[in-house]
């Protein structure tokens, strides 16, 4: 995807937490994938929120908002008092939730300035029935189930969908009988940072060497595009030579920029490939 498409669908989105408008997007870009759409949709959303919610996590704002939230549970028992509070300050209603329930553990179950530990947080968010407090477990509860970007049932779909497309890259090398050695068995030998795959003979894409591939269940946009490239990529490289990302919902091709460096990018298995036992390229 150019960027000047990238820029064009980003100008027509609505980041109000829903992913109501990408139902007109698929009118004007049909051939852009639903999936697609939507990691472009998420990704931005979280840029969206990253700019605007940190001011609501000082001391002072978290008890303006829990003061807020206290008086509207006071006045309804309709289990939304918190997602209509998210609507209103533009804040994504599981992120909000567990500020709220943060706030709520430290002035209930937690003395002094530590607050409770963020894996009990996270626990509390899977599980509601176990919040103390039932009218906040319902809250937190609606908002969770509510947010389309945030939350745990969300990573669980995203965690889910990573490995379907790890899955799809395993039966493409085994399809095409390339050895390789996946992320477990490099952890095993001592790597801490590894790709999703580690060919045990390299083969050629377009020209160009690949001994990695690492498989990417998203859009790559410049944001995460350049998170990637300092935090795993060139680790790679550093460790492995040259390689492949597949980016399967696609990238901005603007970013491929690094291919004679040793970092190729592609939207698919590439079906020409060249082995060191062939003379000619290999498809299916």
């Amino acid at each position: 995807m150019h960027l000047s498409t990238y820029k064009d669908i980003i100008d027509l989105m609505e980041l109000n937490g829903t992913r109501k408008c990408l139902d007109r997007l698929k009118q004007f870009y049909p051939n852009t994938s639903e999936r697609t759409l939507g990691s472009i949709y998420a990704q931005e959303y979280q840029k969206k929120m990253k700019k605007c919610h940190h001011k609501y996590y000082t001391h002072n704002a978290k008890k303006r908002l829990y003061l807020k939230y206290m008086d509207g549970v006071a006045d309804r028992h309709d289990g939304k008092v918190l997602v209509r509070l998210g609507q209103q300050i533009g804040m994504a209603p599981a992120l909000l939730a567990r500020l709220i329930l943060e706030y709520h553990l430290l002035q209930t179950e937690y003395t002094g300035d530590v607050g409770p530990p963020r894996q009990v947080i996270s626990n509390l968010m899977k599980n509601t029935t176990q919040i103390t407090d039932p009218n906040l477990a319902i809250e937190v509860h609606m908002c969770v189930v509510t947010d389309e970007v945030y939350g745990p049932y969300v990573d669980t779909v995203k965690h889910s969908i990573g490995l379907e497309y790890e899955y799809i890259l395993a039966n493409e090398l085994k399809k095409r009988n390339l050895a390789y050695l996946d992320e477990d068995q490099l952890r095993a030998r001592g790597y801490d940072k590894t790709p999703d795959a580690k060919l045990e003979v390299p083969i050629a894409v377009n020209g160009h060497v690949v001994n990695w591939i690492e498989s990417k269940a998203s859009f790559g946009d410049e944001d995460s595009h350049r998170g990637y490239l300092k935090d795993q990529f060139w680790s790679y490289w550093n460790r492995f030579g040259p390689g492949l990302v597949i980016y399967w919902f696609g990238f901005i091709e603007e970013l491929d920029s690094n291919t004679e460096k040793g970092i190729l990018l592609m939207d698919h298995f590439p079906t020409n490939i060249v082995t060191m036992t062939s003379s000619s390229s290999t498809s299916t």
